[in-house]
């Protein structure tokens, strides 16, 4: 798996805790793993809910929509030339589905078609891709220092109707990947 640093002196406060919480799920993605027979990798939960090989698959593609929306967010800021000037906050939106993404889950929704799983890949080829993304991640975090991340809005790739800050958009990829990382945890613990 390739590892991707990030500086940390540079980032403020709020981005070292998503830097931490990016770090974390990346660990919680191997250890969730390790150990997992390739019969259960693929395997689902008696009430139809997603497999570990699903979940895992789901945040990559997330990821995989995220990273240009943050790419063009980050060059307007730079371009902008718009620097924090104090703590980063996240709007609305991005507060209201940072918080109803954290687990435990309370209330199941359905996954758009583009976001889901179509097959189930090898567990090897979804780990190293899920651990590339975390890096990318990572990298547009590191890219973010110093700018005013909650003064710049994205689209989300789930719905374009609703946007939120750059700073939010990092507050809900990981949520959304702490509730699925649980998720996954559930299905691997009920296996025992």
């Amino acid at each position: 798996m390739t590892v991707t640093t990030v500086r940390t002196i540079d980032l403020q406060p709020e981005l070292v805790r998503l830097k931490q919480e990016l770090l974390e799920a990346r660990e919680r993605a191997r250890r969730l793993t390790e150990g997992l027979p390739a019969s259960a990798w693929g395997a689902g939960t008696a009430s139809g809910g997603w497999s570990i090989a699903q979940c895992l698959m789901h945040l990559n593609i997330t990821s995989e929509w995220y990273v240009p929306r943050l790419d063009e967010a980050l060059g307007s800021l730079k371009a902008r030339g718009l620097l924090a000037d104090g703590v980063l906050r996240r709007d609305l939106s991005g507060y209201l589905l940072s918080r109803f993404l954290e687990p435990p889950v309370r209330l199941r929704t359905s996954t758009p078609p583009l976001f889901s799983p179509a097959q189930i890949d090898p567990m090897a080829d979804v780990l190293e891709r899920f651990d590339y993304l975390q890096g990318e991640l990572l990298v547009r975090l590191e890219r973010g220092a110093g700018m005013a991340l909650d003064r710049q809005k994205l689209r989300s790739p789930f719905s374009s109707a609703v946007r939120y800050n750059v700073y939010s958009a990092f507050c809900v990829i990981t949520a959304h990947q702490r509730r699925h990382l649980w998720q996954a945890e559930r299905v691997r613990g009920a296996m025992a």
